[in-house]
């Protein structure tokens, strides 16, 4: 249900011939996640997402010698996908959405990837309430390291994310991707996520499949400002 590629790697067969060609073309972590989160996506059970995720770790765990990465905000789901053999949690609400997920993490010992986000109940179909969008982002990512610190999650483990597309209007976007420098008074590696996202689509007027120089264009942004993931 992704908004980019939705639907193409869903069975075993095309996701290891997919995961093949990945770490030929030199990708060094493998990301699956079973729930889109897409604007507008649909909210599945944990048990739907459950047996969507474990069969393609299992698989690419069985054929394949790459650190995989479990993209949930769900304990339920991290506690199923760490049992199949997951590597990394990567957590698109930074630990702020299911209250079990740092406790999860921390047992494991495993790394984490902790992304800035914010709850738009408050602010549906309005744009998000900042007063200040910097300070009050590295205010929201101070919060998301303190609830991994408490619940005892290693700071060698913390890996953060600006969440480029969550929670952020388009000038917070580009904001962010412009002032990125600001994430290293934090003490952690920031992973940059920009593919064919929506703040691209909008700067170059383009849909989702013609991205690709954008996508680029951001990620060497992000490089030269010293990101270690992207």
């Amino acid at each position: 249900d992704s908004f980019s590629d939705g639907g193409k790697w869903n069975d075993k067969g095309r996701a290891m011939r997919h995961t093949q060609e990945m770490i030929e073309q030199g990708a060094t972590i493998i990301d699956i996640g079973g729930e889109s989160t897409r604007p507008g996506y649909t909210l599945i059970s944990d048990e739907e997402e459950i047996s969507r995720v474990v069969p393609m770790i299992e698989m690419v765990k069985k054929n394949f010698d790459v650190p995989v990465s479990i993209d949930t905000y769900k304990s339920r789901v991290a506690e199923a996908a760490l049992d199949a053999g997951a590597d990394l949690v990567n957590d698109i609400w930074g630990l702020k959405y299911d209250a079990r997920m740092a406790e999860v993490i921390a047992k494991s010992g495993l790394a984490c990837c902790l992304m800035h986000n914010r709850d738009n109940a408050e602010y549906r179909n309005k744009e998000p309430d900042y007063t200040d969008f910097i300070a009050d982002f590295l205010k929201d990512m101070q919060e998301t390291i303190d609830i991994a610190k408490k619940a005892g999650i290693a700071d060698e483990n913390i890996i953060l994310d600006p969440g480029v597309g969550f929670g952020k209007t388009y000038e917070n976007n580009l904001e962010i991707i412009n002032k990125l420098e600001c994430m290293h008074t934090l003490g952690y590696p920031i992973l940059l996520g920009t593919s064919r996202k929506s703040v691209i689509g909008l700067t170059l007027d383009l849909p989702a499949d013609q991205r690709m120089e954008g996508t680029v264009a951001t990620t060497v942004i992000g490089v030269m400002k010293g990101v270690a993931f992207v």
